[in-house]
């Protein structure tokens, strides 16, 4: 199982860093984590979009699903401009019709993307406008919920958020990895998290969240995957570069997890158990 970090900024892109966005790999799937701003173009720069065995989206905030649109306009580039005069040559071996990606969203979700796709239309290609039903199948899940993808197991644990939010956990033959999406404290974090080889877990603040938005600081973080039995945890969800504010978040993870910890950085490739 390999992890590659698409982007792990909190919110929206900053200093060239695109929002969250993960890739977990394995011999028999490809998944994308969450598809946030900028997702599309990181993920473009070296692999083809249509090689996606699913996209996973953990709760509709626009830093965890917004390039959905432009990623599903690339998805359909091809099909729209292989009858379009000048095109035509280039495109001329594509199959009459794409194969739909599996896009596993939240129960309810459906009418929004929907409206966001409405929203920005192309009058001269009109199937670019078809994103949520020619080139994703909307798949809502609900928490508890377990799915097979290729030779993985994912299974959706709800987690306080401000917008209804599951974390994911994911088995393969080789490897497991937990990701919390965005959450405040929960006894959840534990289940989610059991003895999996790596917690990829938000670590959004500087101390812990009280209120009813739901975010995790790295202490927090540190002690879920310490009781939950993680072999290591990657901090993710990060809202700003600067060297010291991050250093001091690292520092307080690793006094309180006695396994590696590291923090997300967009590019970082992880082989994840075997």
């Amino acid at each position: 199982m390999q992890l590659t970090v698409l982007g792990c900024r909190a919110g929206m892109p900053a200093d060239g860093q695109p929002s969250s966005g993960y890739l977990v790999e394995t011999g028999g799937s490809r998944v994308l984590l969450d598809c946030g701003p900028g997702i599309a173009t990181a993920l473009t720069a070296d692999r083809d979009p249509a090689g996606l065995d699913a996209v996973i989206i953990s709760h509709l905030h626009i830093d965890h699903c917004y390039d959905l649109l432009p990623l599903g306009k690339i998805l359909l580039a091809p099909y729209a401009l292989a009858k379009y005069p000048g095109f035509e040559s280039w495109y001329a071996d594509l199959p009459d019709r794409m194969p739909l990606i599996p896009l596993y969203v939240p129960a309810g979700a459906r009418p929004v993307l929907e409206t966001l796709a409405s929203a920005l239309t192309t009058e001269s290609l009109p199937i670019l406008d078809r994103v949520f039903e020619a080139a994703f199948d909307i798949r809502e899940y609900q928490p508890d919920d377990i799915v097979t993808i290729g030779d993985s197991s994912c299974e959706f644990i709800a987690l306080p958020h401000a917008k209804p939010n599951c974390g994911l956990r994911i088995c393969g033959p080789d490897g497991s990895l937990a990701y919390s999406g965005d959450t405040g404290v929960s006894v959840a974090l534990e289940r989610l998290a059991a003895g999996v080889d790596l917690f990829l877990c938000e670590a959004s603040l500087e101390n812990t969240d009280r209120s009813a938005h739901g975010h995790l600081c790295a202490a927090d973080a540190a002690r879920a995957a310490a009781a939950a039995g993680a072999r290591e945890l990657l901090l993710t969800h990060l809202p700003t570069g600067d060297k010291v504010w991050r250093k001091a978040r690292l520092d307080e993870a690793v006094q309180l997890f006695p396994g590696p910890v590291e923090l997300a950085h967009p590019g970082m490739v992880r082989e994840i158990g075997a």
